[in-house]
């Protein structure tokens, strides 16, 4: 597998404020895989109905990229990179968290309503993810050296 957990850092990933275009009547917001968008999108999927009180994600990935946005509601998206760990709030729906490979996450504190949209780099491949926190302490331990 990559060694993205040894050389991923908190920075590497970033919010990107999508194009939208406004309208009286309603706005449009678009993602793109031509035009300088961070990777191809693979896969989209989305959470919603999250009972109040519960947790979603709490893995890394080897290899996929994940472009994350609230497009109703709010949540906490904690991402931590074996050093560090930062918290963002996403509560715009054209405003979203690039999480790198190698980064692990964990989404909580959503609102009634929210839901969750993910774009990914990569098909579902179990065999991608680290779901294991200490195995993942494993992974990134170089970078506390």
């Amino acid at each position: 597998m990559s060694d993205s957990h040894s050389t991923s850092k908190l920075d590497d990933c970033r919010l990107i404020t999508l194009d939208t275009n406004h309208h009286e009547n309603g706005n449009l917001s678009v993602v793109e895989n031509a035009g300088g968008f961070a990777f191809t999108v693979k896969r989209v999927y989305y959470i919603y109905d999250v009972p109040g009180g519960a947790e979603r994600g709490g893995h890394s990935h080897y290899r996929c990229h994940r472009f994350i946005v609230a497009v109703s509601g709010s949540f906490d998206v904690v991402i931590d990179d074996g050093v560090e760990r930062r918290t963002v709030t996403l509560n715009r729906s054209n405003i979203g968290l690039h999480v790198v490979p190698g980064v692990w996450i964990e989404l909580n504190n959503f609102s009634s309503g929210s839901v969750c949209l993910s774009l990914a780099s990569e098909l579902y491949d179990a065999d991608d993810y680290v779901r294991d926190y200490q195995k993942f302490l494993l992974l990134t331990k170089n970078k506390r050296q």
